[in-house]
């Protein structure tokens, strides 16, 4: 049930959108557990101006134009090895397809209910058994 946002620069090829976009869904099946075809994902592209970051740096990881920001919404429940397994498996997928710089994948996930969601008809498909 997860709901992947991409933001990154428009100047991204081809190849970089192609390799975030299935690493994420490649981690969720793989290692968060997420049925298959639950592929729901919008991907922004931005200007230099529309994508900011500490130019200094933060926590001791420092950033280029290059940034990749990616925010998965899904059902809470998941351990925190999972989700550090998710977090590694997207980042060296994402740099061993595309090259990108590890420390250029900013990734945010956002626990919600099941009753959260609905996936079209304006109804509540896991809403909860009466």
């Amino acid at each position: 049930m997860p709901l992947v946002r991409v933001d990154l620069s428009k100047d991204a090829s081809q190849e970089v959108v192609r390799a975030v976009s299935d690493t994420v869904y490649e981690a969720m099946v793989n290692v968060a557990n997420v049925p298959k075809n639950d592929k729901f994902q919008v991907i922004s592209r931005h200007s230099s101006d529309e994508l900011l970051y500490p130019t200094e740096g933060y926590l001791g990881v420092s950033y280029s134009p290059g940034i990749v920001f990616i925010q998965v919404t899904w059902n809470s429940g998941r351990t925190v090895d999972v989700k550090k397994a998710f977090y590694k498996a997207i980042v060296d997928g994402i740099h061993a397809k595309a090259g990108v710089r590890k420390e250029d994948i900013v990734i945010n996930l956002v626990d919600v209910a099941r009753e959260d969601w609905s996936f079209g008809t304006g109804e509540m498909q896991y809403a909860p058994k009466e």
